[in-house]
């Protein structure tokens, strides 16, 4: 039998639009991630202006503006480019182009809106739109795109210039060739009370948006000579650049592995921050974000055409940790190979092939344990300094190697200092030599064993009373302060303030 007679009946299986639609806008996506996707498509039409602007003023939906001053499209281009979809995932992009699927644009308003409005238009021509309604596709069970009259693209104009103009810093001879239109963000309008769903979303455009975008589209913010400029209502994004390495001299490089992989360069290379990071940070330093702290940005940075695509945690190959906040890793790839690094439709995950993954987890082990001991020599003394000038404070001390830090006991420390100056010469090198292997012992067991493991001590590990007082009183004579043996005797015998003995609580209560 030939095809034709096996198959000469047939059933439609045309999908229902509204529920296809409703599926496809799942994919991840939060509102930064919807808008910056929107954005992708800006910068792809060469767009050196882009506003985002909320019109709160109704109190039956919210509305929102995305408005470009980029290239703009013809009706033809307008009406391919918001198909289901709009272009082949296999067709050979240019290098400024960040879309993939050729979805993005439906599925990131979809995510927030159930219905948007496209309008636009090559410079200095007439405005085009369209607009897509899942209640319309609902009402019809067919799927139609609705074309705007020229009176619904007028009135929809005149709203967003009355918008930008109820904001402040606007930008300058800004002509739209683009403006998209969402109709309702129904995530949002789900609060009872229409002034909570709109402090909602000014919140969070506010806080977490403007931050987002600030991270994702650095490099494009800080392109020279013609950045690109992105307007939320009334702030100007600016640019965290996680790799301030213009401005930081300080910023360790742990050099560059590259390869060539099927046209397109992959590049990795790790970067440590400075100790110093972890103390300002504090202070809001040039590391963090308002937001995000050290370990919330510590990790993969993964750039696709110069914008970032993942950044923040370890894509699950390493565990957050402390220890690893001064670690971040750039990766930088082109957009010919999206299929082999499987990036998705949010273009928020993205897997490194089989083929990079030997180079790949090379430097990533390299930067781990480098970052570690970066970590760990923070706030400590040099190793050189004299022991004239060592902190008193503490009975253990720690000091920068290039492996990271190490601990000793602390010389200068009142109780060790007793000791040694009560020893001959003789004793003097034996106890040198045994200092010497209980540092080395102590270094071995601090990778294993957390500090703050043992708290006071045991019954059977008590010393004679008679002992105890003769070292109090030795203590008396280097003329230390109360607060200062009482210090002492609590974190150098081990006992607490509660279990103190009476006859050494008598000796400080009557020091002057």
């Amino acid at each position: 039998m030939s095809p034709k007679e096996i198959y000469k009946e047939y059933e439609d299986a045309s999908p229902n639009p509204e529920y296809l639609i409703k599926s496809i806008a799942e994919q991840g996506y939060s509102l930064e991630t919807a808008l910056a996707d929107l954005i992708d498509n800006s910068i792809s039409a060469l767009a050196d202006k882009i506003e985002v602007l909320t019109d709160v003023s109704s109190k039956e939906c919210l509305k929102m503006f995305i408005v470009d001053n980029g290239s703009g499209m013809t009706e033809k281009e307008l009406i391919q480019n918001l198909q289901f979809p709009s272009s082949s995932v296999e067709e050979k992009r240019k290098e400024t182009d960040l879309g993939r699927f050729g979805l993005g644009l439906k599925t990131a308003s979809f995510s927030q809106t159930r219905k948007f409005t496209v309008i636009s238009r090559k410079k200095g021509d007439t405005y085009n739109a369209r607009t897509w309604d899942v209640d319309y596709l609902k009402r019809t069970g067919k799927w139609r795109i609705i074309i705007n009259t020229d009176s619904e693209i007028d009135e929809y104009v005149k709203e967003y210039r009355s918008c930008s103009d109820n904001y402040q810093k606007q930008f300058e001879n800004l002509e739209p060739n683009t403006i998209i239109i969402w109709h309702g963000l129904y995530k949002y309008e789900r609060f009872i009370d229409s002034e909570n769903r709109a402090n909602s979303l000014i919140e969070e455009l506010n806080k977490d948006t403007i931050e987002y975008l600030g991270i994702v589209f650095h490099r494009f913010l800080q392109r020279l000579p013609n950045p690109l400029a992105i307007r939320i209502n009334h702030h100007l994004v600016t640019p965290f650049d996680p790799f301030p390495i213009v401005e930081r001299t300080d910023l360790r490089t742990l050099g560059v592995y590259e390869k060539l992989f099927k046209g397109d360069i992959f590049k990795v290379e790790g970067f440590v921050l400075p100790a110093s990071a972890i103390k300002e940070s504090k202070q809001l330093g040039g590391w963090i974000t308002p937001n995000k702290n050290l370990m919330d940005l510590e990790g993969l940075y993964i750039y696709r055409g110069d914008r970032i695509i993942h950044f923040g945690s370890w894509n699950g190959l390493l565990k957050r940790s402390s220890n690893l906040k001064l670690a971040r890793l750039r990766v930088d790839v082109g957009n010919l190979n999206d299929d082999l690094l499987q990036l998705n439709v949010a273009k928020s995950k993205i897997s490194i092939p089989y083929e990079l993954k030997l180079g790949f987890l090379k430097m990533l082990s390299k930067l781990k344990d480098e970052a570690k001991k970066e970590y760990f020599n923070h706030g400590i003394r040099n190793h050189k300094a004299s022991t004239s000038k060592r902190n008193t404070e503490t009975i253990f001390t720690r000091y920068a190697t290039s492996k990271g830090a190490k601990l000793e006991l602390n010389i200068a420390y009142p109780g060790i200092n007793i000791f040694t100056n009560s020893l001959n010469t003789d004793q003097t090198e034996g106890f040198k030599i045994l200092l010497r292997g209980i540092n080395t012992q102590i270094n071995k067991m601090r990778d294993v064993v957390e500090e703050s493991d043992f708290i006071g001590i045991e019954e059977k590990d008590q010393l004679p009373m008679s002992s105890l007082i003769k070292y109090i009183e030795k203590l008396k004579k280097q003329k230390l302060t109360k607060s200062k043996m009482i210090q002492i005797a609590l974190t150098d015998l081990g006992y607490t303030r509660n279990n103190l003995p009476e006859e050494i609580k008598k000796i400080l209560e009557n020091e002057s």
